[in-house]
């Protein structure tokens, strides 16, 4: 790797076709269970999530981009194919970069607008009192449940711990799903207006969106960072069910069971954990999105 007159770095052509290659690598071993179920016509409950609710297919996820710093020169076949994909161009020496301009005037708003969430949150300290209970709070007194799988404490045991506990969720994009009977016990209203205001590090929901945002700001982010948001999710999204009221016994899980002191103990443990790793992830997006001159 060298650095070219401009301060950014230049990877040869073996340099770039190893890190392409081993991103992809990695990114088949991170989607092959999804895949193979996908290919039999299976569902998970709680891995189908990081790709429904979370629209980024497997093959994009191996796409591997160097983040917008890095010129891939090129080999003795050619450019580096990135040249071919949106938002890359090609100069007269066959070098490929990201095209900045081209890339901000498509999507400056979206990358201004994670900028600001992500500094706004990262600002914040971590609430940890909320104990997943918003999974509890979608299925309130409800016969018909999203996931097809059994609730753990049934519906009446589910909905006295719902009744029981202060629920104080502040994330809109779980809020929203809550039934009509759970919206008004919980103490915040959140909206999508007031998604930056109370975004918090210590929510599960807004942990695993560093990997949406990730995904949002696309060739920005380097193929290693990208990865690393998916996998914390991954084990983000595992917690958020082990928490929730579905009994995920079936998937080979043991219950942190919320409703009991032990359990609270547990989802506090592991969310404070997740906290300070969600906040690395953002400390790295925000260092991609000031090389393309987006700062808080």
């Amino acid at each position: 790797m060298t650095t070219t007159a401009l301060g950014a770095r230049a990877l040869d052509a073996h340099a770039w076709a190893a890190l392409a290659a081993a991103h992809a690598g990695r990114a088949d071993a991170l989607t092959a269970p999804h895949r193979a179920r996908r290919a039999a016509g299976e569902k998970h409950a709680i891995e189908d999530f990081l790709f429904e609710y979370y629209p980024t297919k497997p093959a994009a996820l191996r796409r591997w981009h160097p983040g917008a710093d890095v010129v891939l020169l090129a080999s003795d076949d050619g450019p580096a194919p990135q040249g071919e994909w949106r938002w890359y161009r090609t100069d007269d020496e066959r070098r490929v970069t990201l095209d900045v301009d081209a890339f901000l005037a498509d999507r400056g708003d979206t990358v201004r607008f994670v900028v600001g969430l992500l500094s706004a949150t990262a600002s914040r300290p971590a609430f940890t009192g909320c104990f997943g209970l918003h999974e509890w709070a979608m299925v309130h007194r409800q016969d018909e449940h999203r996931h097809p799988l059994p609730l753990r404490l049934g519906g009446a045991g589910t909905d006295r711990v719902v009744e029981t506990h202060r629920i104080r969720c502040s994330h809109f994009d779980a809020f929203r799903f809550f039934t009509p009977t759970a919206t008004p016990l919980n103490v915040l209203q959140p909206t999508r207006e007031s998604q930056v205001a109370l975004e918090q590090p210590g929510c599960l929901h807004a942990a695993m969106d560093v990997y949406k945002w990730a995904t949002k700001l696309g060739p920005v982010v380097p193929g290693d960072l990208l990865l690393d948001s998916f996998e914390l999710a991954r084990e983000i999204r595992t917690l958020d069910m082990q928490a929730s009221p579905y009994d995920v016994s079936s998937y080979g899980l043991d219950p942190v069971a919320i409703e009991t002191p032990e359990g609270k103990a547990e989802y506090v443990r592991r969310q404070r954990d997740f906290a300070v790793r969600s906040d690395a992830l953002r400390a790295r997006l925000l260092e991609a999105c000031g090389v393309v001159g987006a700062h808080p």
